[in-house]
């Protein structure tokens, strides 16, 4: 999330990529979405194509699940959570998810548009003063990337800041004055342009209109009615045990850093959060379709078409809703935080959930995010009609 100056968005701590779609996702009765069975056979490719990318992008350890409803189920850890002890990777570990972080948010906000105290159409002067092009930027357009602020994870002073010491807490009024310091890229609306500035604005408005910290919003109204037990909104530098820990390049120097220490409040609404892989299986399906694990709505169904719905971008196979992204039908987001990764994915056509987490934020050839890579090697194998085949340029994390 935290690109370093002068590099793509993706650079340093980036709260998490993405990379959008233009079309709408396929609903879960539409064909074409078939998804293999997970026999011993088809199991054995998945060890070594995980394995290949593991060696290909000196990933230190990963865990990966797919679950179908009628195919079966995979759930396996490769490598170490900590490469001085030698520990090894387990599913029961905590890791950063960094921009996944946006999901979550942007569900208190959705959230708050069913019970008819804010609307996506409203602008953001109408809630936080001093924004730039704030009497023209609605909520929609933050929720979509389509605002035209500047991203402040790409400020070279906001790089300085968090490399001298990436321990200290920021403010989001701290992060947003890297942002306003720049002038507007271009007008609302006008295009795709993934920024972490975005999210900040979201999240003081739903701490403005609640009237609680976004943490606790999140934890009472989100977390705790999908029984996500284990996902964390830290206040600073805290993370729960056991977990593993994070490998980053991330740095002023660009040697590699260990990370499980530092404080995520950089990313805050942006990419602050944590989990464990089953949570994140749940929260797959709960995001992409709206409804929580016992049927019932989290966000009403006119207001998840809308989140689904997604104007058209420059990227092949991809588009960006609400908070969200499709990729040839996969839906979710990833995220990318410095030492972690993740990617947490459902294909409604096939009822179907993938979930990748690993411990190290470094691109492959310095372009490639290693979330990436595992989501295309899994995906040609389980769903060949739907690969999660992200351009090997990195979005702004």
């Amino acid at each position: 999330m935290v690109p370093a100056a002068g590099a793509s968005a993706a650079a340093l701590p980036s709260a998490a990529p993405v990379l959008p779609a233009a079309t709408d996702p396929p609903s879960p009765s539409s064909s074409g979405g078939a998804v293999r069975d997970l026999t011993p056979s088809l199991q054995r490719q998945i060890d070594a194509a995980v394995q290949h990318v593991m060696k290909q992008a000196d990933v230190p350890g990963v865990n990966v699940g797919i679950w179908t409803p009628d195919k079966g189920q995979y759930v396996k850890s490769f490598g170490v959570a900590d490469r001085s002890s030698g520990k090894k990777m387990s599913s029961d570990l905590y890791l950063r998810i960094g921009s996944e972080t946006k999901t979550f948010t942007v569900t208190a906000l959705l959230e708050l548009v069913d019970q008819g105290k804010i609307g996506l159409d409203d602008t953001i002067g109408t809630y936080i003063h001093g924004v730039p092009n704030g009497d023209k930027i609605t909520l929609r357009q933050l929720a979509g990337m389509r605002s035209g602020l500047f991203n402040y994870s790409q400020d070279e002073g906001f790089f300085k800041a968090f490399t001298s010491d990436p321990r200290r807490p920021f403010t989001p009024q701290e992060l947003l004055h890297y942002s306003f310091k720049h002038p507007v890229l271009f007008q609302p609306g006008k295009k795709f342009y993934y920024c972490n500035t975005n999210l900040i604005l979201l999240g003081l408005v739903v701490e403005k209109i609640s009237g609680r910290q976004l943490r606790d919003y999140i934890h009472d109204t989100v977390l705790q009615p999908a029984g996500l037990d284990h996902t964390v909104f830290p206040q600073g530098a805290e993370f729960p045990s056991p977990h593993a820990q994070g490998y980053t390049d991330q740095t002023a120097n660009g040697k590699v850093a260990t990370t499980a220490d530092w404080n995520p409040s950089w990313g805050w609404a942006a990419g602050a959060m944590i989990s464990r892989l089953q949570d994140l299986r749940v929260w797959a399906r709960t995001v992409a379709t709206g409804r929580l694990p016992d049927g019932k709505r989290l966000i009403s169904a006119a207001t998840q078409k809308q989140r689904l719905t997604t104007p058209p971008t420059t990227i092949p196979g991809a588009g960006y809703g609400l908070g969200i992204f499709n990729v040839q039908g996969w839906i979710g987001h990833n995220g990318s935080l410095p030492g972690y990764e993740s990617l947490t994915i459902y294909l409604p056509s096939a009822r179907t959930t993938l979930v990748v987490m690993l411990n190290t934020d470094i691109n492959y050839k310095k372009t490639t995010e290693p979330s990436t890579l595992f989501g295309d090697a899994i995906t040609k194998i389980i769903s060949p009609d739907h690969v999660f085949n992200l351009p090997a340029e990195p979005a702004a994390r």
